[in-house]
């Protein structure tokens, strides 16, 4: 079993500026609380009235910790979310990355080539959440950006698998339901797949979308 990695006072001070309370630090830091607390009540404090980092850092009252319910009712503050407060692995991915985007914590295009096309039929845009660090649940603003499918595949690593790669590239084809979809395409939509290509007027558009 490896080590737990010692924490300076200069990680500790770090993780204090970025996050409100002890606990949070901790989590800040991927160190558990019992962990955290031995080095930072080793340090002495920085501020007057207090010994030890652990004691300046303390929130007992939870001042600037928003508090959630925790009967699905009302989510958290995604800030509490980013700064480690609440732990992500109680919300699904996507969720959070749509409150990212929605809050403005991240904007809705491509970190680094700036791709923000929609797909035209439902308006959704190939964009992938990657962590730096590899770390899924460290939401903080540092470790996390926006990558379009072609500089996540250079940068990270394949998008879809060997078998989904397959099955693209074969014969055969995607399968497909049975059921017949009524699609519905406003002019902007039929003007945006004539640009494409993809029809010369609606009857073609049609027919497209038919294939789909």
């Amino acid at each position: 079993m490896p080590l737990a990695k010692p924490l300076s006072k200069k990680m500790i001070l770090a993780a204090m500026a970025s996050t409100k309370s002890n606990l949070a630090a901790s989590r800040y830091l991927h160190v558990s609380y019992q962990h955290y607390k031995r080095y930072a009540k080793n340090y002495d404090s920085t501020e007057e009235g207090y010994n030890t980092l652990f004691e300046q850092h303390k929130n007992q009252c939870g001042k600037g910790i928003p508090k959630f319910l925790n009967n699905g009712k009302k989510s958290p503050a995604l800030l509490d979310i980013i700064e480690g407060r609440v732990s992500a692995t109680s919300f699904t991915p996507a969720k959070i990355k749509h409150r990212l985007i929605e809050e403005g914590y991240l904007l809705e295009e491509c970190n680094m080539c700036g791709f923000q096309e929609r797909r035209v039929l439902d308006y959704k845009m190939p964009l992938l959440l990657h962590f730096k660090d590899s770390i899924k649940s460290n939401y903080s603003k540092e470790n996390i950006e926006l990558l379009c499918y072609n500089h996540y595949f250079l940068m990270v690593g394949n998008v879809f698998t060997e078998k989904d790669e397959q099955h693209i590239e074969s014969s055969k084809g995607h399968s497909s339901t049975t059921d017949k979809v009524e699609w519905e395409v406003d002019e902007y939509h039929l003007q945006r797949l004539k640009e494409l290509g993809l029809g010369d007027d609606e009857d073609d558009v049609n027919q497209y979308i038919s294939r789909i």
